[in-house]
C-alpha cells in the first residue's frame, strides 16, 4: 500500500499558518504539526492503533487515532469528511491485511 498524505484546512483552528499532516502507510499513522522554530512528529504502527474516531461537524472533522500502547492518542482537526473516512478505511485495511498474514505464517 502506498503512503497517503492528507493536509488539514488552513481555515480550521491551529492550522492557519501551519497545517497538521497525517500520513497513513501499511506501517504507520504519522502526524506532523509544524510551529515557527520546530515540528512535532507522532507515529502510531499499525499493530498498536485500538481505536479510530472520527467527529463530524458541518463541514471539518476531528480524528482521534488510540494507541494500545498507553500513549497519547493522536488528533487531528480541519479534515474534510471524505478524508477522515478514507484515513479510517486505510488504517482497518492495513490492520486486516496485518491479521491475515500473522494467520497465514501460523
Amino acid at each position: 500500500m502506498p503512503t497517503e498524505v492528507f493536509h488539514a484546512s488552513r481555515w480550521t483552528k491551529g492550522n492557519f499558518l501551519f497545517p497538521t499532516i497525517l500520513e497513513v502507510s501499511d506501517k504507520a499513522v504519522t502526524r506532523r504539526k509544524r510551529s515557527w522554530f520546530s515540528q512535532d512528529e507522532m507515529s502510531i504502527t499499525i499493530s498498536k492503533v485500538a481505536s479510530v474516531h472520527i467527529k463530524t461537524g458541518m463541514v471539518w472533522s476531528e480524528i482521534l487515532i488510540e494507541s494500545s500502547g498507553g500513549t497519547d492518542a493522536m488528533k487531528s482537526n480541519g479534515h474534510t469528511k471524505g478524508d477522515a473516512q478514507r484515513i479510517k478505511a486505510l488504517i482497518e485495511d492495513a490492520q486486516a491485511t496485518l491479521a491475515q498474514q500473522r494467520e497465514n505464517q501460523a
